[in-house]
């Protein structure tokens, strides 16, 4: 038996009428509200059978899935402190490279650059740009635009943090392969006053992503 349900008119108005008021909560954004976290791992590994990590001493720059170098500015060597506190607070021991970790944390900013072309008659149908022909003296003269087309520029970046499996490469053909990853994404990403909070809420997100003592 289906069964219906309904409101008196009454409070059903009252409901709508909040609705109506109710801000889009996708405006007016805060920049710390606006940035993305993503967090991917292998669902087959456990975390907890690995004891040490390394981490590196600089940040890789990726642009355009190249790498243009390496760095290590004042927001990288936040970001790595971020890092090693956040897996030594997860029971992970620091090493060095040269004493075998089981784990390695890779940190890279990457960026991405996008061009495009655009209809210039179509930007400025949208904007209604207008030139005054009496100004310049030409009563009575229309004007028009030469231009056909225009280009733009669009770049973007986010921050990501590897967890790579050394200990067991030499089973895998001697292949490292990435056994976590965070992302974070979205405006303010490069700035040191956000790096540490962008770390942790990264690894708040995993809470698998530990080890045993």
């Amino acid at each position: 038996m289906q069964r219906r349900f309904g409101l008196p008119a009454g409070l059903l108005m009252g409901i709508l009428a909040l609705g109506s008021c109710k801000k889009d909560p996708l405006v007016n954004l805060t920049n710390d509200e606006s940035r993305i976290y993503v967090v991917n791992y292998d669902t087959t590994v456990a975390f907890s059978t690995y004891r040490t990590f390394s981490i590196v001493d600089s940040v890789d720059v990726i642009d355009n899935n190249q790498l243009s170098g390496r760095e290590h500015s004042t927001f990288d060597s936040t970001v790595i402190a971020a890092v090693t506190q956040a897996m030594q607070q997860r029971g992970f021991q620091l090493v060095a490279r040269s004493d075998s970790p089981n784990l390695a944390v890779d940190i890279s900013r990457v960026y991405n650059t996008t061009t495009g072309v655009f209809s210039y008659a179509d930007y400025w149908d949208y904007y209604g740009s207008y030139w005054d022909p009496y100004y310049w003296g030409y009563p009575g003269y229309g004007y028009y635009s030469p231009y056909a087309v225009g280009t733009y520029t669009i770049q973007s970046g986010g921050l990501e943090i590897d967890l790579l499996d050394l200990k067991n490469a030499a089973s895998h053909n001697n292949q490292i392969g990435s056994v976590w990853t965070g992302l974070v994404r979205g405006e303010g990403v490069f700035s040191t006053t956000n790096a540490a909070s962008g770390v942790a809420a990264l690894f708040n997100q995993s809470p698998y992503l530990k080890t045993t003592n």
